[in-house]
């Protein structure tokens, strides 16, 4: 058991798991409603899932749904600014982002406690799946795996399909990531049976704690929850589980995979120090040995 190094290195991380609707304006209410919950509990940062002013559009190629799309800064950054300041809580949040005529990306939006845009992360892995369509709508992002500064530490924002990618949560990690955060939409694709469900959301769940434990930090993970269907299409029901993991990956607390959630969950940054001087990961890492990771596959035959 690993004692606490400092109670100054405490976060008290917010984590709101939802329900989305085609109601934008309904959605943001609600959750700047959850918002306040939390921000009543203590919390000093709170995570929104991926997308989350919208029902889950990819599930579809809609040229229609590019109407979504919103400049940043614009509408919505105004609105999640405002609420950061009033709360006075770093807010991580998750919109379609119009970056030019025929440029979109998915895109996290972070906000320091004044309100004001602390950085932005534009998701790098792009899926293409049944019912995740996200190569349609967004163009890969260009910023690079790089930490967030912010008022209470630097965050390494990453979005759902980032997850799946060590590569991402290592590059993250030796920038200076004190805590990495996945806005997530993620669920179940119906025809799948049961046994095949259950291995899905077990994978999830171990790859994002294996980040945690490679690199020594927590990790915060921010799930839809529900089914959403969008007219003539099979739907999506999201699995929730919405969880955070500490720098060994242990468990500190998890969501129902059915209910709406609003959790408040101490973290200790101060025990990432104590890991990584116990599990030295970083100091044997054989750096040069490792050049050809950048190729896409490697055929020795």
């Amino acid at each position: 058991m690993l004692a606490n190094k400092s109670s100054n290195n405490m976060l008290m991380a917010g984590l709101v798991q939802q329900k989305c609707t085609s109601n934008i304006e309904n959605n943001r209410k609600l959750l700047k409603t959850n918002a306040e919950q939390l921000a009543q509990m203590g919390a000093n940062i709170i995570v929104f899932q991926e997308l989350h002013n919208s029902l889950y559009f990819c599930q579809a190629e809609d040229i229609a749904m590019f109407e979504l799309a919103e400049p940043i800064p614009g509408p919505s950054t105004g609105y999640y600014g405002k609420l950061a300041k009033e709360l006075n809580v770093v807010l991580v949040t998750s919109l379609f982002e119009k970056r030019a005529p025929g440029l979109y990306h998915n895109t996290a939006v972070v906000f320091d406690k004044d309100g004001s845009i602390a950085g932005t992360y534009r998701k790098m892995h792009i899926p293409d799946d049944p019912g995740f369509y996200e190569k349609y709508y967004f163009a890969p992002g260009d910023k690079g795996f790089l930490p967030i500064k912010t008022s209470i530490g630097k965050l390494g924002v990453l979005v759902c399909w980032d997850q799946w990618y060590p590569e991402a949560a290592r590059l993250m990690a030796l920038a200076g990531a004190e805590l990495l955060i996945y806005p997530t939409a993620i669920g179940w694709y119906p025809p799948d049976n049961a046994d095949e469900k259950k291995r899905q959301q077990s994978a999830w769940i171990t790859i994002q704690r294996s980040h945690a434990i490679a690199n020594g930090v927590p990790v915060i993970a921010v799930n839809r929850v529900g089914n959403e269907s969008l007219e003539g299409e099979a739907g999506i029901d999201f699995w929730g589980s919405s969880f955070v993991a500490g720098p060994q990956g242990e468990i500190l607390a998890q969501a129902s995979s059915s209910n709406e959630e609003n959790m408040i969950v101490p973290i200790n940054l101060g025990n990432s120090e104590i890991v990584r001087q116990t599990w030295p990961f970083f100091r044997d890492r054989r750096i040069d040995d490792y050049t050809e990771l950048t190729k896409r596959y490697i055929d020795k035959s």
